[in-house]
């Protein structure tokens, strides 16, 4: 694709019909592909916006799911490097309900279920408290795991995510339905954990915690964080939780045995402030605003965060007892704190590369 010089004609010949296979009645309406190489930056545009719908254009806003994760990974860095939180300080400071167990008063502290898919009040206690930087590796002791999606009838941890409106473990992922920060917090709280902190690797949590607990540190909505700590300082005018600007959102699908059924449309879910800013999935954003968060990595952070917080986020962070369940389904090793960016060891087209896949097992559309 690249050469000393730069783009070739031959890679981005590759660009075109790699990114045009994934277009189609039966794959995706439309799709914007982006590479750059210094100052070089080409972009195609291909297809709609929806079926039949209008073109897609560069600018194009999409809803872009679990890249939201490595911007959160970033922004909870960058207010450890302000002092407002430790990576290494329990969460019970600023996440209270992640110390106590507000819907079963008669378990005294921290519990986590003895079987993941057992009954809730079977319970252990947990070794110790969770930290920030549980969360951002995706080992606090809870979340999304592969057996959950293979199980016949859903665990009952499963089942209460879903009453309680968690939308962060399950077959359902629905960013509607998550209450206001506080209640989600609660409601998490009153749940008992799947594994000891630090123990295991569980998808996709971890960063919804951490909105809540950025949030309470900075004493600002989590969307403010994000936009003064990254979107503001890098430029990055279309990315946010909703947008006002629907004719330029794509509309988002799901595959079912009949073909590509709508999942949302531009007037749904992400055309209104949501009561929940979802750091694990929730970001709108366009591949313009997506390159100005990469060069940011590759310049080594300026203008948001330190050098050391950019090391941190392109190195492998999981211990070995805990990597076999992160690599189940992904098929790398975790570089970024949060599990929100990735060395793939399978993926990548050479040692050293940093990137984002998401589980094989996923079940959120777009992700």
């Amino acid at each position: 694709m690249g050469s000393a010089t730069g783009l070739t004609a031959a890679g981005l010949e590759r660009v075109h019909a790699a990114a045009g296979r994934h277009v189609g009645d039966d794959r995706v309406p439309g799709l914007v592909a982006l590479v750059a190489c210094g100052d070089q930056v080409h972009a195609e545009a291909l297809g709609n916006l929806s079926a039949g719908g209008p073109p897609v254009a560069r600018d194009s806003i999409f809803r872009i799911a679990s890249t939201t994760k490595p911007i959160t990974a970033a922004a909870t860095l960058a207010l450890a490097a302000e002092g407002l939180i430790g990576l290494d300080e329990p969460v019970d400071r600023l996440l209270p309900e992640l110390a106590g167990r507000r819907l079963l008063p008669e378990l005294a502290g921290r519990r986590l279920l003895r079987r993941m898919d057992g009954p809730l009040g079977d319970t252990v206690p947990a070794s110790r408290a969770i930290t920030a930087r549980d969360l951002l590796t995706f080992t606090f002791g809870f979340g999304a795991v592969g057996e959950m999606f293979a199980s016949p009838q859903p665990w009952p941890v499963v089942a209460a995510a879903q009453q309680l409106r968690l939308a962060t473990i399950g077959l359902e992922m629905w960013p509607a339905v998550q209450p206001d920060p506080d209640t989600w917090i609660g409601n998490l709280g009153s749940l008992p954990l799947l594994a000891q902190p630090g123990e295991r690797w569980m998808y996709n949590t971890g960063a919804s915690v951490l909105g809540v607990l950025l949030a309470r540190a900075a004493g600002q909505p989590f969307g403010e964080v994000l936009r003064t700590r990254i979107f503001d300082p890098l430029g990055m005018r279309d990315t946010g939780f909703w947008t006002a600007d629907t004719h330029r959102l794509a509309t988002a699908y799901q595959p079912t045995p009949d073909g590509l059924a709508v999942w949302d449309e531009p007037g749904g879910s992400w055309s209104r402030p949501p009561e929940f800013g979802d750091g694990a999935a929730g970001l709108v954003s366009t591949a313009d605003d997506l390159l100005a968060f990469a060069r940011m990595l590759l310049c080594g952070g300026t203008p948001v965060l330190p050098a050391e917080a950019v090391r941190a986020m392109t190195t492998g962070q999981l211990t070995a007892a805990q990597r076999p369940a992160a690599a189940s389904g992904q098929g790398s090793s975790t570089a970024v704190p949060g599990g929100s960016a990735r060395r793939c060891t399978t993926r990548a087209r050479s040692a050293g590369t940093a990137g984002w896949a998401r589980p094989g097992w996923s079940t959120r559309p777009g992700t």
